[in-house]
């Protein structure tokens, strides 16, 4: 939702709307013949239209690719549809794009529809308290409303926050922090530089620097979970304030034993 209303924004240059809605949804043999991710069955569809400048074929050809972005240098990476495209496909959905220069787009999201019981959820009504601290995070994201986001989220869970939108900024950044830096909170596919890459540069600055890494791509979150260092975890976007707290402290925290500790 997130990633599909900020580019129907950016594709309103003045006055315009945003119109979202949902419905129930069935696609048969003869639309799945035209649309090659859906298969035959009952979705929930959602739908966002914009007012917006609307798109060519050649554009929408590609809309989906990662770091594919029609917008100026330093207004986009082009992964924002690519993360929409991922998380839907991730689900066992589709998603259509419909548009016309002049005359705005629609993207239309199908996800399945669970039509069995739903059983109820018993819970103590008392939400887990977020694990706070007091370190300084370095925080990495070349997209600025998530930046903007999870910097507060970190801000009040007690952080100190050194937000940056690029590797060569972060870099900058550390190298002018007069401070300690604990723990490098970054995203793991960023163009120019990957997150594990940044993590290792920045290992020459700060030697006893953690990291946890961030991703909305299932196929890189598949690859790189199997790849990680012990104490280093993947957080998945869209994520909970709890999910950000629980894994800013798990990779704070890690201690790897010691070669010479004792085994039972």
């Amino acid at each position: 939702m997130t990633n599909l209303c900020l580019n129907a924004r950016d594709a309103i240059a003045d006055v315009g709307a945003i119109m979202i809605a949902t419905a129930n949804a069935s696609a048969d043999t003869a639309f799945c013949a035209d649309h090659v991710d859906a298969v035959p069955g009952d979705y929930v569809r959602l739908t966002v239209t914009d007012t917006g400048r609307g798109m060519d074929q050649d554009v929408l050809d590609n809309i989906f690719e990662p770091f594919f972005t029609t917008k100026a240098v330093g207004e986009g990476t082009g992964l924002g549809l690519a993360t929409v495209y991922g998380s839907v496909r991730q689900n066992d959905g589709f998603i259509t794009v419909s548009s016309e220069p002049g005359h705005g787009s629609t993207f239309e999201v199908y996800l399945p529809r669970h039509v069995g019981q739903v059983a109820a959820v018993v819970g103590t009504g008392v939400a887990a308290p977020a694990l706070r601290g007091t370190e300084t995070i370095l925080l990495v994201e070349d997209e600025p409303a998530i930046l903007r986001v999870t910097a507060r989220m970190l801000e009040a869970q007690g952080y100190k926050v050194l937000a940056a939108t690029n590797p060569g900024e972060a870099i900058h950044l550390a190298s002018q922090n007069a401070g300690d830096i604990h723990l490098l909170v970054t995203d793991l596919v960023m163009p120019g530089m990957n997150g594990r890459d940044l993590a290792r540069t920045l290992l020459s600055l700060y030697p006893g620097l953690k990291c946890a890494l961030m991703s909305g791509h299932p196929g890189d979150l598949t690859t790189a979970g199997s790849q990680l260092e012990a104490g280093v975890p993947l957080i998945q976007k869209p994520f909970s304030v709890q999910d950000l707290a629980t894994a800013v402290r798990e990779a704070l925290d890690y201690a790897p034993e010691s070669p010479d500790a004792p085994t039972s």
